[in-house]
This record gives structure tokens, sequence and C-alpha cells, in this order.
């Protein structure tokens, strides 16, 4: 049974400390916070301590570390993990900077210790069969992939202006499902972007919609469509177009129950949120850590998964930025 310790009591802290600590497995033994409170709150649910950051890394009794704290805090965090020698699952992005989060991987690959990036949705039951189809060559060779990724709202101001902006923060795990089921790395990036939905967004110099184009070296198309509001819930869709045909992914809905009038057909609305639409990939991703762990196989998604989707949200922003395709370097 891993030993696990959990860094940050947020959102994201709350749905990895509760599968974690669920998990068989696994043993939710340290979290620690900033906010004492929080802490409080998610150990009181978990059954965990609650000790100092400190004590979670370089003290005894946990084998591997959650990474779940903000963006600016990860890739040193990763560096102290590293060089105690806990194996580390870290939230996405590594950092905002690529030479920063090379800088992280590298040192975690030096020594020896197992890193894995959070990109739950190449956990998702549905992407994963499509993947697996894809991969058998159900529908030939792949020629465009459409993602269409939509919040129903936008995140706070405050949010915004420390995350990275729009590519990194919230496309980089669109960056991250194309690397996924092209099965190559995009070689081009055309971005455009714009405010549409909130103005204070724009204020802070971000976007809330946006439409990438990517192109890989053997000519095959994604085309990723993002924006921070979608009315009628969390839109999610993977269209894939082959030699030989067509694979999609649509949205889960509440439920599948469907009412027929002479008005016409009726569904329940779309799930509302990532964190309900994505539940039983943030599981699979906590179960496929711990199964590397337990094997030693080196685990997947890695921190060179990490560094490339943030190389592509670079080329993104410098690519709306001067309204130029941008060259992304391997």
């Amino acid at each position: 049974m891993q030993r696990l310790g959990l860094i940050g009591a947020g959102r994201i802290g709350i749905i990895h400390g509760t599968n974690a600590a669920a998990n068989p497995d696994a043993r939710l033994v340290a979290l620690t916070d900033p906010d004492p409170a929080a802490a409080e709150r998610l150990a009181t649910r978990t059954k965990a301590e609650v000790r100092s950051l400190d004590a979670i890394i370089d003290g005894e009794g946990i084998d591997a570390v959650l990474i779940c704290s903000p963006t600016d805090t990860h890739a040193d965090l990763i560096e102290r993990c590293a060089r105690a020698g806990k194996a580390i699952f870290c939230e996405k992005p590594i950092d905002l900077s690529v030479p920063r989060a090379e800088r992280a991987v590298a040192l975690a690959e030096a020594a020896g210790v197992p890193l894995m990036l959070a990109f739950q949705r190449r956990f998702d039951p549905h992407l994963g069969t499509l993947a697996r189809r894809l991969r058998a060559g159900a529908i030939g060779r792949i020629e465009i992939i459409t993602i269409t990724s939509r919040d129903p709202a936008p995140p706070p101001v405050s949010y915004v202006t420390r995350s990275g902006g729009l590519y990194r923060d919230s496309m980089i795990h669109d960056f991250d499902a194309a690397r996924f089921l092209l099965g190559e790395d995009p070689t081009e990036v055309f971005a455009l972007g714009s405010c549409m939905v909130d103005p204070e967004i724009g204020a802070a110099g971000d976007i809330d919609t946006a439409a990438v184009l990517l192109r890989t070296a053997s000519g095959a198309i994604c085309q990723i469509s993002l924006s921070r509001r979608a009315t009628y819930g969390h839109d999610q869709r993977v269209e894939v177009l082959g030699a030989k045909g067509l694979l999609r992914t649509g949205n889960l809905h509440e439920t599948t129950v469907e009412q027929a009038t002479e008005a016409g057909f009726l569904q329940a609305p779309v799930l509302h949120f990532f964190l309900e639409r994505y539940a039983a990939a943030y599981r699979n991703e906590l179960d496929a850590f711990l199964e590397c762990l337990r094997t030693g196989t080196r685990p997947e998604p890695g921190g060179a998964d990490g560094v490339k989707a943030l190389k592509l949200a670079d080329a993104a922003t410098r690519s709306r930025e001067t309204g130029l395709p941008v060259r992304v370097a391997p």
C-alpha cells in the first residue's frame, strides 16, 4: 500500500485527496495547505493528518506526494520532492516557463523518481476507448481531429491574473489530448483568440474565446475550439476523421432518459462542471499512478508530456500575438 502526502486542499486537492482516501491501494497519510481551515476540513473528511509542508516532503512514512497547489509552486515542489526521493503526481502545468519546467523534469529524471502529470482526460473511459480504436486502425490514417472544449462559465478574474493565460491554463488539456490522439507531435500552430465573455478578463490581458489549428509532420490537422462560456453545461466533444471513417465522443448528460412528444425530443442537461464530467477520469489517473509505483513502470503522461503541452501553449500564445503560424521546436 502506497503512503501518500497531499499538498493543497483547494478544489482539485479535495478531488485527489478524497480519491486517495477511498483507494484500497493507498493511504492518505497527511496533507498541508496554507489555509489551516481548509486543511482541517479535508483532513477530517479523509482521516488524514495535517502536517507542515516540510514534514510531508522531508519526513518519513510517505512514499509519494500529490502536488495540487497553485501553478507557480509546482516546479519548486517537484524539485524538493525529487531530492527527498518521493514519487510525484503533479497537477498541470509544471510551470508557466518552458525552461523552468524542463529544469524541474530533468532534476526528477536525475533523481530517478517517478513523475506523473495530471492530464486526466487521457483516463476518461470514453476518450480512452476512442484512442484504443484509433491505435487498432479502426478508421485508418488520421486526417482531422476536432476537439470542442467549453466551460459553463468563466473563472474569477483573481484566478485569471495568475493562471498564465487561456492557452497555458485551460487549453493545455486539449493540447495534451491532441498529442495523445494524434500519436505524433504537432510541428506548427496557428491561434486566434478574443474576449467575448467577460470584459474584465480582457482588461486583465487574457482571452476567453479561442480557436487553434495544429499540424503534424505527416500532415494531420487538429482543430481546437475553446470558450469560457457554454450556457448549457460543460461541453466536451471529440471527433476524429480518418481514411476509413469517423470516431467521436459526445457529451455526458445528467441522465440518459429522453422524452419524446409532438414537440420533439427532450434530453436531460449535460453535466455542468468539469469535476462532474471527469469524475471517473480523476479516479482512473490515480489508479494508474499507483499501479506504476507498484510495478515500477514509467508513469504516463510524464514530465516530458507536460513540457511538450506547455510548448504548444507557448506557440499558441505567440501565434495569437503575431497573427502568424508558429513552428514548434521538438
